[in-house]
């Protein structure tokens, strides 16, 4: 009885398979999909006189409509060890070029680039190339928000002009508006297994210091920046197709 079942169950099954492929193939799809993607990305404008290349990891998700236009959301985090502030640190090293904690003892501290964006995105996907109507180059633009800084890093050591609130004063907070561009290829396999995205992609920040005033050099920082990031972006995506009646049941 049991084999009996499964034999029945493959009609259902494989039906269903086929069923999804071809309407890949053969026609628009709207769909949502969820995407983690990479960029490493070179900093122009103000951030470039701050930091060095960085890395970025990206999270978001979109809904693609039947006519190929989508909506979506995404974030991402930045980060990077190449931090271009000289003398960053220098109120704080003593007279043997020794930083030392609150017992006195050598210090150790890093300095890193972190920071965050949020996009609101648009955009649509042209089918002039790819396996299937759904697959195209795709461009996308949107709008939101950049927020970066320099993480000064103290390890286990306790050094107090770097703690709380007089960290401020060297960390180079600064946030605001941002925009985003986006130019590659979006591929929806079809038959479900491989989907990518490979792409070029601009990030520009409006921002401001949110901390205005600068330990080390004893001034005020820029009021207004303009920060760049250009970058290769590529990343998996995983696609959620509306469920299509096949035509067969199984009571």
């Amino acid at each position: 009885m049991t084999t009996l079942r499964n034999l029945l169950l493959i009609p259902l099954l494989t039906s269903g398979v086929f069923v999804l492929a071809q309407n890949i193939r053969d026609s628009t799809l709207a769909l949502v999909a969820v995407q983690a993607s990479y960029a490493q990305q070179i900093p122009g404008g103000d951030m470039a006189d701050r930091f060095g290349t960085n890395s970025n990891v990206g999270l978001g998700a979109f809904r693609k409509f039947r006519n190929n236009f989508i909506l979506g959301a995404e974030g991402s985090f930045l980060f990077g060890n190449k931090v271009s502030e000289p003398g960053i640190l220098r109120n704080v090293i003593n007279s043997a070029g020794q930083i030392v904690d609150i017992e006195g003892a050598q210090a150790d501290v890093f300095l890193y680039e972190r920071g965050w964006t949020v996009f609101a995105t648009a955009g649509r996907i042209f089918p002039i190339i790819g396996p299937n109507p759904n697959s195209g180059l795709l461009l996308k633009f949107g709008v939101g928000y950049m927020r970066h800084k320099v993480r000064v890093q103290t390890q286990k050591n306790v050094i107090p002009q770097l703690e709380d609130e007089y960290l401020d004063g060297y960390d180079r907070l600064a946030a605001g508006p941002a925009a985003l561009g986006y130019v590659g290829y979006q591929h929806f396999a079809n038959r479900g297994r491989v989907n990518f995205h490979i792409g070029l992609e601009f990030m520009a920040g409006f921002t401001q210091a949110l901390h205005p005033f600068n330990f080390d050099t004893e001034q005020y920082n820029k009021a207004d920046r303009f920060d760049l990031l250009t970058g290769i972006r590529a990343g998996w995506t995983l696609p959620v197709y509306k469920k299509v009646d096949t035509g067969f049941h199984y009571y």
